[in-house]
């Protein structure tokens, strides 16, 4: 059983290198395609809208497929995409690989996730997601550096390392990933009107705007993070490279830190503390960004929080409803794609109107609009009222929410 969920972390340790190994590269592509580094930005803009985008509809599409043959398929598409990006020879060609790569890992997580939860009891469905998203984390903590330092002479090397991952996760899955259980009920699955209608929800609303500014900010940052530390780095690939695997490390014990912090004090204490710390860091980064040690500190603190951060916002969403916490959790996957995808719109256009040392700046105002979401849109916990059998719990007395 451990294999199988291993073998499913590995498909998202490669969907979560290809997704954010760009920022490592944009200097490269940039140089090589003949054009600028916020045009080359675009690409890391295309993938995740087209995530955003396209999860929901794919869902709906594929939602009577054999779970089995929808991880191969979504495997062997990614992979075969990737190649294309590697082969590319022009920019449109890349962008437009990008777009299908996108469509290859909207289709693979969410399936892997829920492939995940039917292998393992319901006493052991947190553990088995926490492995199958870990994925994603390390490829923070490993595979962007590693792939950074492959590609730091041609940035096509970095492409073909996601394109091993791929195909590693895809034989490693058609070999050994069989028999699955089914993953729900026999019944009709929903269609994409039903997979919508919680955001008929005001708190289902506010949390996913939350979700959407947050990411926004730290990606308006995060894609152009060589050009915010091209002072300290003097554009030398070792040195972006201990950069990005600063950032990394910093990931996955935000990531661990989150989980007992939401615990220990709550959704909205993580996020409120979570992103005013970014905010700062951004404000300060225009000077940070100029020596090593400051950006190793920058490197250090941002995902430390950001990381918190991104654990409460699912945990804040799936509270509202907990029966319908997987399709919760999904409003909040393309609302994260799509802060994405903004902000690499929004980091290219602070960086052609600010330039590159004071283009953070916009990532500060944005993180402090999250935090008046946060504000605005939950409430302060208090001491709950001694119970009657006429009072319901409301939301006032649920800290996660």
């Amino acid at each position: 059983m451990r294999l199988r969920l291993l073998l499913l972390a590995l498909g998202t340790f490669a969907v979560g290198t290809d997704s954010m190994v760009m920022a490592g590269i944009l200097g490269l592509i940039s140089r090589d395609l003949d054009v600028s580094v916020p045009t080359a930005g675009q690409l890391v803009t295309v993938f995740a809208l087209s995530y955003g985008l396209l999860a929901p509809v794919l869902a709906t599409l594929t939602a009577r497929w054999p779970r089995r043959r929808l991880l191969l398929t979504a495997l062997a598409f990614f992979t075969a995409a990737n190649a294309l990006s590697a082969l590319a020879p022009t920019y449109p060609l890349l962008l437009a690989t990008r777009v299908l790569a996108a469509a290859g890992a909207a289709l693979y997580t969410p399936t892997a996730n829920a492939v995940a939860t039917s292998l393992v009891p319901p006493e052991r469905r947190g553990r088995a997601l926490a492995t199958v998203l870990g994925g994603m984390t390390v490829a923070t903590a490993l595979g962007v550096p590693l792939g950074t330092w492959i590609g730091r002479a041609d940035w096509r090397l970095t492409m073909w390392l996601v394109v091993a991952l791929g195909a590693a996760a895809l034989a490693g899955q058609a070999l050994l990933l069989r028999d699955l259980p089914t993953t729900g009920p026999a019944t009709a699955p929903p269609g994409l009107r039903e997979r919508l209608a919680p955001l008929r929800d005001r708190r289902v609303v506010g949390a996913a705007a939350t979700t959407f500014l947050f990411f926004l900010a730290w990606n308006s940052v995060y894609i152009y993070i060589a050009t915010a530390v091209a002072p300290a780095t003097g554009g030398e690939a070792g040195r972006l490279s201990l950069v990005m695997l600063v950032m990394g490390v910093a990931s996955v014990a935000g990531s661990w830190l989150g989980g007992r912090a939401v615990d220990h004090w709550g959704v909205r204490s993580v996020m409120l503390t979570g992103s005013l710390i970014p905010a700062l860091a951004f404000v300060a980064l225009p000077w940070l960004g100029r020596t090593m040690p400051g950006a190793l500190l920058y490197a250090l603190v941002v995902p430390v929080a950001g990381w918190a951060v991104a654990v409460a916002l699912p945990h804040r969403l799936a509270s509202i409803d907990p029966p319908n916490a997987p399709l919760l959790i999904s409003i909040n996957s393309s609302s994260l794609y799509l802060g994405m995808a903004a902000g690499g719109g929004a980091g290219s256009v602070s960086v052609a109107l600010l330039g590159d040392r004071w283009f953070p700046l916009t990532a500060a105002l944005l993180s402090l609009l999250a935090t008046a979401t946060v504000l605005a849109t939950t409430r302060t916990p208090r001491e709950p009222s001694p119970p009657t059998p006429a009072t319901a719990p409301t939301e006032a007395t649920v800290p996660s929410r």
